[in-house]
């Protein structure tokens, strides 16, 4: 995990210093926080932090994310030593979840309530009612009720109820039965802002570490800790304390907030100019109309349009001309706000057609599909141009492609057959091992596609290993009891992979209805062949999908070869765009075990691409069956590059934080679904990402 903090807070350093809030300080437990104890403050609205916080004898990584300006969530990984006889060190996994009620206001304090380890052993496991004050600039005075870890300590006399302190072996199950039970603790601290960048930190914890002190692996002398924290950047922070009168504890915490790229405006080559358009008097021919070949063509035209789209990382697939509409098939193959593609289309196009043509029809094409088509005026280019962004949206029209009259469409020179191909430094990781919590791989990945004919391409990825570790798990199928579908997949960890090699074809069959099938080794671990069809009306803030597919189990040797299992897999899925960047998804089906469930997943979306998210699955598995962590489900994070480098590409850098890979709840890992193709493409998202039209 140290490697992974250290290129974290290597990224965050690199953020040029801004202007910005006070930056929050964050505990041992990785989120806001004095040191072992909460506080009731919250950090700005998306802001994600990474810590590593380490006290004899624990170490914790933690990633938060600030989820709403008022809810907060957090996942960690404790490791704790000799606290058990079967392990050197007790890796556990927590996740904690804070809410502030108030907010502070005049004498009012803010306020907020919290758990942590809701969702765990329950070896952490507390809650928390805790307020917050400001006086003057410098300090804030903090105090608390809690329950749990946070109740063995200075204790009021009072309860609420009966709390089960059992620990749960396998973890990942809601302990909901002693959330704010049992006895109730006091704690307290204080916060003092010796100058812009040192802060003094103290407090009187409410927890007496007993499973720890029990073990002899804590001596704890005081309730009282005592620390400085220090500002080494505006994103990253350290700090020392002394604990429980007894050991020297440090943290280290860097945190970025997507709301605030590296380079705000971007790096991006300036936009041709809109051409003006001359009087009828000055070009004549221009405005007649007559320049128009064989009634809907002009090679020339055509040619000069996908050498100027071309430059700017578009491609015209097929293009229809009469003397007053041009309608276009193109393909973004840079911008990621694809309102930015048609904004510079839209510049080409005044430039490209005589002046005759007022009506300008985009249609973007995704995978051979086209998803969307947007009407502008002419005219209204040309005026607005220094406007506004949101009056060109006024002058926009959204459109469904086949409810639009269209003119027959010539097929551009040159766009089909396309080849794109890529190779690129790859690291894998699985996590969360107890023996070994971090294994890897270190090497190089290939990508191809070729787009044969619209809507069919061929695909593969292909790896070559350089070094690494994961081929070292064990791969114990969870005793037997399921197929082992996932919990051997270290056993395809080799030194050569072919991840995958499909052919794929996509199709717009119907108004509002998406389709794909693929066919060949779709994933790493299984081949076969899958079906998917998706109905999405671009207005409406829902979609349905189903999905089915019949795979076999891939050889881990021969690249090419199959085992015996084989089973029929699919699902139906619900989509949902909740609105303030909230989307859900839910998946119904037969997963590659055999097991009948449910995937809920929910992720927030921010307008410049990053995404992040968590998802859990439920199935007829039982918990005891399934192994450690009950049930799958894990945290995701989607990161745009463009929001590091400045300059538009569609490319991201994913990360995927889940349990041990487990049997049941396995899905075929498919690329290329339709609903976010379809999606991202659509009217909501270039609506949402419209500011960026004229740039």
């Amino acid at each position: 995990m140290g490697s992974v903090l250290g290129g974290a807070i290597g990224l965050v350093c690199a953020t040029p210093m801004v202007a910005q809030e006070a930056m929050t300080n964050y505990g041992f437990y990785g989120n806001p926080g004095l040191l072992d104890m909460p506080t009731a403050e919250v950090a700005p609205d998306g802001e994600l932090s990474l810590s590593y916080n380490r006290f004899d004898p624990m170490r914790r990584t933690t990633l938060t994310f600030q989820i709403t300006p008022k809810l907060s969530g957090s996942f960690s990984y404790t490791g704790t030593d000799n606290l058990t006889d079967e392990f050197d060190i007790y890796w556990d996994r927590t996740f904690d979840l804070s809410y502030q009620i108030v907010e502070e206001k005049g004498l009012r304090p803010a306020i907020s309530v919290g758990m942590r380890d809701f969702l765990g052993t329950g070896l952490l496991s507390s809650e928390y009612i805790v307020a917050t004050k400001s006086i003057g600039d410098r300090l804030q005075v903090t105090g608390g009720l809690g329950w749990g870890r946070l109740a063995t300590e200075n204790t009021t006399g009072l309860s609420f109820g009966t709390r089960d302190t059992t620990t749960i072996s396998t973890g990942g199950t809601l302990n909901a039965d002693s959330w704010f039970r049992g006895p109730i603790g006091v704690f307290g601290g204080l916060s003092f802002d010796l100058n812009d960048k040192l802060t003094l930190l103290a407090e009187y914890s409410s927890d007496a570490y007993v499973a720890e002190v029990d073990r002899g692996v804590l001596d704890h002398a005081s309730p009282v800790n005592v620390g400085l924290s220090y500002a080494l950047h505006p994103n990253v922070s350290v700090t020392m304390a002394y604990m429980y009168g007894d050991t020297l504890g440090f943290g280290i915490t860097g945190h970025l907030n997507p709301n605030d790229p590296f380079y705000a405006g971007g790096l991006e080559t300036a936009p041709l100019p809109v051409k003006q358009r001359p009087s009828r008097s000055a070009d004549a021919l221009g405005w007649s109309g007559a320049w128009i070949e064989d009634g809907r063509d002009a090679p020339g035209i055509r040619k000069a349009l996908s050498g100027a789209m071309a430059k700017e990382g578009l491609t015209l697939e097929a293009m229809s001309l009469t003397a007053t509409k041009a309608e276009l098939e193109f393909r973004n193959n840079r911008y990621p706000a694809h309102a930015q593609a048609l904004g510079r289309l839209s510049r080409i196009a005044t430039r490209a057609f005589p002046p005759s043509v007022e009506t300008f029809v985009f249609t973007e094409v995704v995978q051979g599909m086209p998803v969307q088509s947007t009407v502008i005026r002419r005219s209204a280019i040309e005026q607005l141009e220094f406007e506004p962004a949101g009056e060109m949206l006024a002058a926009t029209r959204f459109v469904e492609p086949r409810a639009l009259p269209s003119d027959p469409m010539v097929r551009a020179e040159g766009a089909y057959p396309d080849l794109n191909w890529r190779v690129s430094p790859y690291l894998s990781a699985t996590l969360f091992d107890p023996d070994s919590p971090i294994r890897s791989d270190l090497g190089l990945r290939g990508n191809l596609s070729y787009n044969v004919a619209p809507g069919l391409s061929l695909t593969s990825t292909a790896s070559l290993k350089l070094m690494g570790n994961v081929d070292d798990l064990e791969t114990n199928s969870d005793d037997d009891v399921l197929p082992p579908v996932r919990s051997n997949a270290a056993q395809y960890s080799n030194q050569f992979q072919l991840n995958d090699l499909a052919a794929n074809w996509y199709a717009h069959p119907a108004e509002n209805v998406f389709s794909r099938v693929s066919v060949g080794y779709l994933e790493r671990m299984f081949g076969g062949v899958a079906g998917e069809v998706l109905w999405k009306k671009p207005e409406n803030a829902f979609a349905l999908g189903a999905e089915v597919a019949y795979v076999k189990q891939r050889d881990y040797e021969d690249l090419f070869g199959f085992q015996d299992y084989d089973v029929v897999t699919g699902h139906v899925s619900g989509y949902m765009d909740f609105g303030n960047g909230f989307h859900g998804q839910l998946d119904v089906g037969r997963y590659l075990a055999e097991d009948w469930g449910a995937t809920l997943s929910l992720d927030r979306e921010f307008n410049n691409g990053w995404r992040v998210g968590a998802y859990a699955t439920l199935t007829d598995v039982p918990f005891e069956d399934f192994g450690e962590g009950s049930f799958d489900k894990g945290l995701r994070i989607s990161m745009p590059v463009d929001w590091f480098i400045g300059t538009p590409t569609s490319e991201t850098r994913d990360l995927d934080l889940n349990s041990l890979s487990r049997d049941g709840g396995a899905r075929l890992d498919l690329s290329g679904r339709l609903y976010n193709q379809v999606r991202n493409a659509g009217q909501a998202e270039v609506e949402d990402r419209w500011g960026r039209f004229w740039r």
